[in-house]
């Protein structure tokens, strides 16, 4: 008998509730003008189920997207599982190679492809030893318009809705499995936390290849907010989406520095909401942002996570503390996200640690908002996880009384001279606060008396002329002297395609 008081949680249904509840209001406006209601999205989605299943996409067939942030990548979180495929969101920065193993890694069958990237894929393509037939955005628009709608029903809300890659900087990278429960719950959250609603107009400067988009695919429809889509981030484009009337917004704190930083910003008349995450964001960027009147929800998680799993919650009294001391407090990694347990932070024998902000341990994640593990890779699984079953960040943290969790770095990045550990994350702080800093990375360089020392690769705005004493002599005044760098490099820093500074590249170069 069929049960009355259930139904597997899966995010395509928050569109197919959007086709009846806003039917009519705006669902996407797209970068080359293109437009949809809510039930031509519901529309569109059906037809790429059913063409996708004309090409040979069976339940469980992985199907890959190679697009920026437009209507194909976005269709596809929709018209993938409801083909009951799985949804394999390619980074557009991949080198050939890189997109070569992800193919053959994931078995993909299908491959939609914007234009821009077509040539990188063919070539991609040249490496894979299995058959994939490809459609273009513009043969998808073409043979989706006459193709059969579909819709397939998710059997078990623990299956596979996605496989998200990890930048793999340390070796190959791994695919994170993600299920239907943990995409519709963590949307839930973000939908939640973001405040969104029918007002809301959703910017997509974070790239959806990124987690999923941290699940915004579907939290942005779950509100019946309108999705705005981005070929390219830039600071005037950014501007431009803000000005026409974008109420939010995700990305990392580069992104954030980009808007900061603009030359030519406009008046703007209404609420701007942003969420960051990815790196901690830097007190004086905080500062800036509030002066440009944009309010700022710091979050912290992992692609093994959905994105973010835990928000950096302001009390309303947070109001009233001097600026300064309101956004070192808003530089916390926070809380739990509504649908997650509670963060814990753990020592060497996965006990907690004191809730003193100061004793450091590794940061643990449970909840439905947590991966299925590595495909194809049980020992990788293993040991990203603990003994009592939570997810190994391998972030070094610490709890404060309060119940906030803080990054003081990652295990890789902790630099230890002389014995003391040196946060990579508070000395990169430091030296953002001089005038004129946009960015700083701080690594450990190898050292014969000390082991390592900290050395610091620094960009300025443009006429900002610093010197290497100036800087070092400025973390001085600010922290314990073996903390500051030895060395100072400036300009540009090696970055991966969602805004993070890529240390392990500085490390070979120092």
């Amino acid at each position: 008998m069929a049960q009355i008081a259930f139904r597997e949680l899966n995010p395509v249904n928050f569109l197919e509730r959007a086709a009846v509840v806003y039917a009519g209001r705006t669902a996407l406006v797209d970068d080359d003008g293109f437009t949809c209601t809510y039930a031509e999205f519901w529309a569109r989605a059906k037809r790429m189920a059913g063409l996708l299943a004309g090409l040979g996409v069976r339940p469980g067939g992985r199907v890959a997207v190679l697009s920026p942030n437009t209507r194909l990548l976005l269709d596809a979180h929709y018209g993938v599982p409801l083909a009951r495929g799985v949804l394999v969101a390619l980074n557009t920065r991949l080198a050939p190679a890189e997109i070569a193993y992800i193919l053959g890694h994931a078995q993909v069958g299908v491959v939609l492809v914007d234009r821009e990237y077509a040539e990188v894929l063919a070539e991609a393509l040249t490496q894979v030893a299995h058959p994939v037939q490809v459609l273009t955005d513009a043969d998808y628009e073409d043979q989706a318009a006459t193709a059969p709608e579909l819709v397939l029903e998710c059997p078990d809300e623990r299956g596979m809705v996605s496989i998200n890659y990890t930048s793999g900087t340390t070796g190959q990278p791994k695919g994170v499995m993600y299920h239907y429960r943990g995409a519709y719950l963590q949307a839930v959250a973000m939908a939640h936390h973001m405040k969104l609603d029918m007002s809301s107009k959703y910017l997509w400067t974070l790239p959806m290849f990124h987690c999923n988009g941290w699940t915004f695919p579907w939290a942005v429809t779950a509100a019946g907010a309108v999705h705005y889509g981005l070929r390219k981030v830039s600071g005037a484009n950014m501007w431009n989406k803000i000005a026409a009337g974008v109420t939010h917004f995700c990305g990392a704190p580069t992104v954030l520095t980009m808007l900061a930083n603009h030359t030519d910003i406009p008046e703007i008349d209404h609420p701007i909401n942003v969420v960051t995450g990815g790196a901690p964001p830097w007190p004086a960027l905080l500062q800036r942002l509030g002066e440009l009147g944009i309010s700022m929800q710091h979050v912290y998680g992992l692609t093994e996570t959905y994105g973010p799993a835990t928000i950096c919650e302001v009390p309303p009294e947070w109001a009233d503390l001097p600026l300064v001391e309101r956004s070192m407090l808003m530089a916390r990694q926070g809380v739990t996200n509504v649908v997650g347990e509670p963060v814990r932070v753990l020592d060497g024998d996965f006990r907690d640690v004191p809730a003193d902000g100061h004793t450091q341990g590794e940061i643990c994640l449970r909840g439905n908002n947590v991966m299925l593990g590595y495909y194809l890779d049980e020992e990788a699984t293993a040991r990203a996880t603990t003994p009592d079953g939570y997810f190994r960040s391998g972030d070094i943290g610490v709890m404060h009384p309060d119940g906030y969790v803080q990054l003081q770095d990652r295990l890789k990045d902790l630099i230890i001279s002389g014995g003391e550990n040196i946060s990579s994350v508070q000395v990169e702080a430091a030296i953002t606060e001089l005038p004129g800093v946009i960015e700083a990375a701080v690594i450990g360089k190898p050292d014969d008396k000390w082991g390592e020392v900290p050395i610091a690769y620094v960009v300025t705005r443009d006429g900002v002329e610093l010197t290497e004493q100036e800087v070092i002599e400025h973390v001085r005044s600010r922290l314990a002297k073996f903390k500051a760098p030895r060395e100072v490099h400036f300009g540009q820093l090696p970055k991966t395609s969602t805004g993070k500074v890529r240390k392990n590249v500085l490390r070979q170069g120092r």
